[in-house]
Formats: structure tokens, sequence, C-alpha cells
């Protein structure tokens, strides 16, 4: 398995059969639209206008309080250890183990001009989505409990030399706290960028993954998830994987622009976002049930 740490790969190759050649074909449009791309774009537009926001700036302070009155049953959650960082938590209530939907909302603090457009912004965006049409629509009775976590200190703080011992602090304090009563992980990260492309990232659960190409056939967007693996990367999935959680990143490793600041607006697709929240809708409906 080659392992990569996020935003810092090392050497490897995917796998599988049907890795393609030349350029990709066009990203499809999903088949159904009750996820509203037009709103979670203009939401990751508001993140970016904060600017450079790292883990316990004064602007992802700011941002925090514009985010949280967007998920339901919204609160904060301080990350011990950890002053000024926090997560952010919402929820639908049932039955559990528990269903978690989670995105990273802070940036990397290194390159001057980084907005995170699509490295913390538009995974951000898409979960608050998510999390309106969920709270707008009848739920099946005894369904499961849904938490919807914006992770803070997903990126390590400046001076680190170990991202596995410095990062992913929102993610590692909220499963220490938590653990026990997730059953499910779903993340998603770099997942709105032009050309989309969703291999399954090495580390992640087989059967959840299975769900998720079945869930993108019935939508008509199976080809922006392919069967080949990706390396797999060190994210804010592995302290769930740790502690023995079935978890998926949704990430396409092969966005250029990550950790520069190139990470913009126009290198995003709204087409791309659509068709991940459209996909990850059918997968939580279909797990709630379970």
């Amino acid at each position: 398995m080659v392992l990569a740490v996020h935003g810092f790969p090392l050497v490897g190759s995917d796998s599988g059969a049907d890795a393609s050649t030349g350029p990709l074909p066009a990203v499809p449009v999903a088949r159904t639209n009750r996820f509203s791309a037009e709103r979670a774009m203009a939401l990751v537009r508001q993140q970016v206008a904060f600017g450079l926001r790292p883990a316990g700036s004064p602007k992802l302070r700011a941002l925090a309080e514009r985010l949280r009155p967007l998920l339901p049953r919204a609160r904060f959650e301080d990350v011990p250890g950890h002053p000024g960082l926090r997560n952010i938590v919402g929820a639908l209530p049932g039955r559990r183990p528990a269903i978690v939907l989670g995105a990273h909302y802070d940036t990397v603090a290194r390159p001057p001009g980084f907005v995170g457009a699509n490295d913390g912004a538009a995974g951000t965006a898409a979960v608050i989505e998510i999390a309106r049409v969920l709270r707008g629509e009848h739920r099946p009775r005894n369904a499961r409990e849904i938490r919807f976590v914006l992770f803070d200190g997903e990126e390590e703080p400046p001076g680190s030399t170990d991202f596995a011992t410095d990062a992913l602090r929102g993610s590692k304090a909220y499963v220490k706290a938590h653990g026990r009563s997730v059953g499910t992980m779903i993340l998603l990260d770099y997942i709105a960028n032009k050309g989309l492309r969703l291999p399954r990232e090495g580390s992640s659960d087989p059967a959840l993954w299975a769900r998720m190409r079945a869930a993108a056939a019935r939508v008509g967007v199976e080809a922006v998830f392919p069967r080949r693996v990706q390396t797999s990367i060190l994210d804010d999935t592995t302290p769930f994987i740790d502690a023995g959680i079935p978890a998926i990143d949704l990430i396409d490793f092969d966005y250029e622009p990550w950790h520069t600041d190139q990470d913009t607006m126009d290198k995003l697709s709204a087409q791309s976002l659509e068709i991940v929240g459209t996909v990850v809708l059918d997968v939580i409906q279909r797990l709630e049930r379970r």
C-alpha cells in the first residue's frame, strides 16, 4: 500500500485496470438535483472571501460564527490541548451508531495567498448543503442519527515536520470523544475541481466505496467514481479508521493546485460539486435506513 500525507504525496502509482490515458472525458450531469450547486458555490465564495484562515486564527473563528447556524442543532466543540481550535458539530437525531459526514474548514498556513477554494471551502459547503436538504425532507421512522462535523486543525501548524503527529487535531479529538457512538464516516475533501475523478482512496472502506459507486451509477455519474484505487492518504478519515470505524475519503488527489495560491474559485466546477452532493445524499439516505 502506498502511503501519502495529505498534501505531501510520496512516490507511488494508482492501480486498476480502467486507469485512463489521455484527456479525461467531460464530467457527466447528475440525473437528480435536490442538492443546490448554486447555493453551495455561493457558500464556497463566502469562505474564500475570508482569505487565508488557518486553525485558531481570528479569520477562521469569525468564519466559524457564520457557519455554525447553517447546520441543524449546531454547537462548537473545543479541541482539547489546542487553545482556540473548535469543531462545528450539527446533528439530525436518530438511533445509533451514527453516520458522520465531515470536512475540514481550516486552511494550510504556509502560502501567503492561499484561500483553499477546493481544499477546505468546497467540502465544507457540500456538508452544509447536504445537511440543509436532509433537514428539510421527511426522514424514515427509526432512522439512524446523522452528524455533520466541520473539523478544525486538519492542516499541520506552522513549523511542523510531522503531519501524522501534529495535524488532524479536530478529527482526533472528535473520535476520542465520540468514536464509540459512530458507525460510519464519510469525508468530503477535494470534491469540486473541474474534471473531477474520485477513485477509491487507498485506506477507504471497500464496502462503503461499493455503495458510493452504486449510488453514482443510479444517478448516471459512475464515470466520476472510477474503479481504480489511488494512494492512501492521511486525512480526517485516519482517526476513524484507526478506531475501527468504516470510513471513506472522497478526494481527487490529482488536483494540481493543492496547497498553492492557485487553489481559487476559477478551478472549481458547480457540476462537480453537484455530483458529489447528489451521490452522497443517496448513500446517506440508504445508510440511515439500515
